[in-house]
């Protein structure tokens, strides 16, 4: 399958980072490489790291064929793979001028039917980021209990019909194909209370499988502050969530990692010693501008939140 990838947020975030030639560079979820080019260009040297084997390879390929066009030197750009919850033992000793982590499925992942990650093709039921893991939405959907069920689809989907969907999975398993589940979904849901916005009735409960089966979320928040450790003094760490739980999750902390103070509000003076690890250059959220949009309708859901390591 051909790779294509728009990179979301794309001068915003080379903004955000501030490259500069020569600087180094973290890109957390290399994807289809369109971040790392981009760096690449405005003159970094970048260490790209994804879970995803076929993304590797697919998006190396077309950094290395920059590369020599551009007559750049080949170790300016070095692609690990793994989990960037890893990253400060992927990465060794390097520190970094600029960390981005783009949180969102690659679009190569998503449009790849067989992976199983989209609910308008039929495929096997899998969702791994990474083939290598042992186990898919499939052994997820048909092994766990109705309760548990129930909590993945209402604390990962925000599902309201959590509870309805998981019992009619529960009746209808064994479900081994992305359209089985679409079928369950679509029978737990009555018609009168599908989403007024036109969104796929569907969409809640596989974004809440893909999360379970990654483990996207639980170690989200120590990735964070582990990702401002690898920054040298000055360094920005760009984040782009595509959903509420994942944007709580990087707002909160960088709020905690700029005012760790956990002092009671009444103290005059601050007794427990904890200092500012950043400053934060984004109060509110960036979003994709209109014209974006335009080209690319999956920035939609986008937001972009950046950090500041303090000296």
């Amino acid at each position: 399958m051909e790779f294509h990838h728009l990179p979301v947020l794309l001068t915003e975030c080379m903004d955000g980072l501030r490259i500069v030639p020569g600087g180094e560079y973290l890109d957390c979820t290399l994807g289809g490489g369109g971040h790392t080019l981009e760096m690449l260009r405005r003159g970094g040297r970048v260490t790209g790291i994804d879970r995803d084997a076929d993304a590797i390879a697919a998006a190396s390929a077309r950094v290395e064929s920059f590369l020599r066009e551009t007559g750049t030197d080949a170790s300016a750009f070095r692609a690990v793979r793994g989990n960037f919850h890893d990253a400060a033992t992927l990465v060794g000793e390097t520190h970094f001028d600029g960390i981005l982590a783009d949180l969102g499925v690659s679009s190569f992942q998503l449009d790849c039917r067989e992976r199983g990650f989209s609910y308008h093709e039929d495929a096997p039921l899998d969702m791994r980021m990474d083939a290598s893991q042992p186990r898919t939405a499939a052994d997820l959907v048909n092994n766990a209990s109705e309760d548990e069920l129930t909590r993945i689809f209402r604390d990962y989907g925000e599902e309201k019909w959590a509870r309805q969907i998981a019992r009619v999975i529960a009746d209808r398993r064994p479900i081994a194909t992305t359209l089985q589940l679409v079928a369950a979904i679509d029978a737990a849901i009555p018609k009168k209370v599908r989403a007024k916005d036109g969104s796929h009735p569907a969409r809640r409960v596989f974004q809440a499988l893909r999360i379970a089966v990654n483990d996207e979320l639980e170690p989200l928040r120590a990735a964070l502050e582990m990702l401002v450790g690898l920054l040298k003094p000055g360094g920005r760490l760009c984040v782009i969530a595509f959903h509420s739980l994942e944007d709580r999750i990087v707002k909160n902390t960088f709020r905690t990692l700029a005012d760790p103070c956990t002092c009671p509000k009444n103290l005059p003076v601050c007794v427990c010693g904890k200092k500012p690890v950043v400053r934060l250059i984004t109060r509110k959220p960036i979003v994709a501008a209109a014209e974006e949009l335009e080209k690319n309708p999956r920035a939609r859901s986008a937001t972009l939140r950046i950090v500041e390591k303090l000296p």
